[in-house]
């Protein structure tokens, strides 16, 4: 593949425009320079400039069955010549044949679909069924997460971009999960992990006040927050703490659903079946906004004859849930689940530990499917991170050098704090993963130390 003839002087009418009337988000705006992007294909997207880039961020870990997916776009432009838009109070093909899709794939009896425009606002509404439900106002969530940046969502948040926005009121009560590289419970084993941190959660839970609590939400495999693949049990563990004190039990697979892990949900690795699950960005590669909360039968039924106090415009779109059909089916057509699961197996988690092998600066590799993380250090004995926590200027000049030697390389990485995340495509052929992997190896040589 080729990007297209260079156009400077259009890229600079692009950036022009951009930077006259735009406002980005999480951004101070005098001081971003976002790149003009002229296409995009598969595992590629290239600027103006004639620069094309291999995407290991999959954008914001959405673009699951990659840019530009001819069946996808397709089905997006006969569903605009049908009906290209209508409300959500109607029984639509597009609508319920998305329903039913997601529904068939989702663990246990998630049977019922609530759909949004995108995984904030499925929290916001899966932690408003789980009040409702129970007559609970708190809901628990760890640090180390991110659920969106609406209202309680970004309250929900366990990392610094909640700060801004936290109003210290919202009954939300933050908890620490598992991470053994960066144990809060002085572990030394997976096993100790998951035993202490569920102690953890048992405790808070205790002094909080169970019958004050709605919900418990986790994302399954935290992702912005450092892809931390939870110790055996400790799912099954909370499941049974909230069955126990009857607490919803609510897992986020916005960025870990639709195969990203190998699975069509992270949630199927451990056999766990929540009360209500949100979903969004790669059940239809965000080519239509979209996302939604699947909920169980014991939760639908607290609506069957009480209005759910929640809606929006454009709920069940029809352009969205077509494109969500077709990406489903592409998924299985191409087998590109399978393929997410083998390119993890064979070629990225070997590949990956070997670059820890040769370069210092990697103090642990972990992940699953095209789902990982490279947890840069300074030192490997002490785990100093390569740049403190919420580093921003001249404090974080280690990792934005070492994001712009994968640019230079042609690799557009996905960077947060001291981690790189390697989140390429599910549909990522095994020359691209390698491709990517050469140019990480060079990267990584510029943060070695020295």
């Amino acid at each position: 593949m080729t990007a297209p003839l260079a156009d400077p002087e259009r890229g600079a009418a692009v950036k022009a425009a951009d930077r006259a009337h735009v406002f980005h988000s999480w951004s101070a705006q005098a001081v971003i320079d976002p790149l003009a992007v002229a296409g995009a294909d598969g595992s590629y997207f290239w600027d103006y400039e004639g620069n094309r880039y291999l995407d290991f961020s999959s954008q914001l870990v959405n673009t699951n069955i990659g840019h530009q997916h001819p069946k996808v776009v397709a089905a997006i432009q006969e569903q605009a010549g049908k009906l290209a838009t209508f409300a959500p109070a109607f029984a639509i093909d597009v609508r319920s044949e998305a329903a039913r899709l997601i529904a068939e794939l989702t663990p246990g009896d998630l049977n019922k679909i609530f759909f949004t425009n995108g995984g904030a606002e499925a929290v916001e509404n899966a932690v408003r069924m789980a009040r409702l439900h129970t007559g609970r106002h708190k809901v628990l969530s760890t640090y180390r997460s991110y659920h969106g940046a609406t209202a309680a969502a970004i309250n929900l948040t366990g990392d610094p971009r909640r700060w801004a926005s936290d109003t210290g009121s919202a009954g939300v009560v933050h908890f620490w999960g598992p991470f053994l590289y960066r144990s809060q419970f002085h572990a030394g084993t997976e096993a100790q992990e998951c035993e202490r941190a569920l102690k953890h959660l048992e405790e808070l839970i205790a002094f909080e006040g169970p019958q004050t609590i709605a919900a418990i939400i986790l994302e399954t495999v935290p992702g912005t927050a450092g892809i931390m693949v939870p110790p055996p049990g400790y799912l099954a563990g909370v499941r049974e703490i909230c069955d126990r004190y009857g607490i919803v039990f609510v897992l986020d697979e916005v960025m870990a659903g639709f195969g990203r892990t190998g699975k069509w949900f992270a949630a199927d690795h451990w056999g766990v079946v929540p009360d209500l699950m949100t979903f969004a960005k790669g059940v239809n590669s965000g080519y239509v906004p979209l996302g939604g909360v699947a909920i169980s039968e014991r939760i639908a039924e607290t609506f069957a004859h009480r209005p759910y106090p929640g809606g929006l415009t454009y709920s069940g779109h029809p352009l969205a849930c077509a494109s969500a059909i077709a990406t489903i089916n592409a998924m299985r057509e191409e087998r590109i689940v399978e393929n997410a699961a083998e390119i993890g197996e064979r070629v990225l988690g070997p590949g990956l530990r070997e670059l820890a092998a040769r370069h210092e600066c990697v103090g642990e590799v972990r992940g699953m499917g095209v789902f990982w993380a490279l947890e840069l250090v300074k030192d490997r004995s002490t785990r100093e991170p390569l740049v403190p926590y919420n580093a921003s200027g001249a404090d974080a000049a280690p990792m934005a050098e070492f994001a712009a030697a994968c640019k230079r390389g042609g690799l557009w990485p996905f960077v947060n704090m001291n981690r790189t995340h390697v989140v390429p495509p599910c549909n990522v052929s095994e020359a691209e993963a390698k491709e990517g992997l050469a140019v990480l190896d060079a990267a990584l040589s510029v943060v070695d130390p020295r």
